[in-house]
């Protein structure tokens, strides 16, 4: 089938159904921010992480699956006006956005599979074998860490969701971009933060070992940006739309705010 280069592989993802992709190399991400950084900041269980079923699970670094030597990210467009992608419908186990996103996966991994080359799919979580999405994501070109502490992307802003998974094939990384749109920007994700996750420094360069920090200056506290999560899960909402039955589904409307206050992809 020819060779596998990393404008083939992104190709194949856009045909699958991404809205975007990059290639970072297993070497490039061992080395990058999050992964050499989250280690060492303090023990975390809050919204999105294995540990709130099982604390008896915690991070210590990802675990890399032999034999696996790039990492393709593909990434899903979350339109600002299709909220309900976003949503926890009650009784569900994933976002619609989310459910689409696994089967472009599946739908990559059998193009992968037909030309012999081997995939592997990483947990969504760190603690099950996953890995931080937004850094590689930043390693295989797609955009930059913001000050909103979410990728950042050149079409679509932060309204991405993401997805990695693992291949045998030995690709280099697609990035970083030199792209920061945020040099210029009035911040408004900080500024319009309910909890002020944003507001006090507690990160530093002496502490982590390195420049790259959480909120780009080691500003932002996902221990206040989780009691609004929290508080978001025990308020659901009626969806804006009924099931066929006329019977309304409540759902988990997860804030998004410094995602929706972000100028770029809009």
């Amino acid at each position: 089938m020819g060779e596998f280069t990393c404008e083939r592989i992104v190709n194949v993802a856009l045909e699958c159904g991404a809205s975007l992709a990059g290639i970072a190399n297993v070497e490039d991400l061992k080395k990058a921010p999050a992964f050499t950084v989250v280690p060492k900041m303090p023990k975390y269980n809050g919204v999105g992480t294995y540990m709130r079923v099982n604390e008896e699970s915690f991070l210590t670094e990802v675990a890399w699956p032999k034999d696996i030597n790039c990492v393709v990210i593909l990434a899903y467009h979350h339109p600002v006006n299709d909220p309900n992608m976003d949503y926890w419908i009650e009784g569900n186990s994933n976002t619609t956005g989310n459910k689409e996103l696994i089967e472009i996966g599946k739908r990559f991994k059998v193009v992968m599979a037909q030309a012999h080359i081997e995939t592997y799919s990483f947990n969504y979580h760190i603690e099950k074998g996953g890995i931080f999405l937004k850094d590689s994501s930043v390693v295989a070109g797609l955009g930059c860490i913001g000050r909103n502490n979410l990728l950042v992307t050149a079409h679509y802003g932060s309204h991405v969701r993401l997805r990695a998974i693992g291949l045998s094939l030995d690709l280099p990384s697609m990035g970083p971009l030199a792209y920061d749109p945020c040099a210029t920007c009035d911040i408004e994700c900080w500024k319009k933060c309910s909890k002020e996750a944003f507001s006090k420094k507690i990160y530093s360069k002496e502490k982590l070992g390195r420049d790259e920090l959480p909120g780009r200056i080691g500003n932002f506290d996902r221990t206040l940006c989780n009691i609004q999560m929290k508080e978001n899960e025990v308020n659901m909402e009626p969806l804006e739309t009924s099931t066929i039955d006329n019977e309304t589904m409540n759902a988990v409307k997860y804030c998004r705010v410094c995602e929706y206050s972000c100028p770029i992809g809009k």
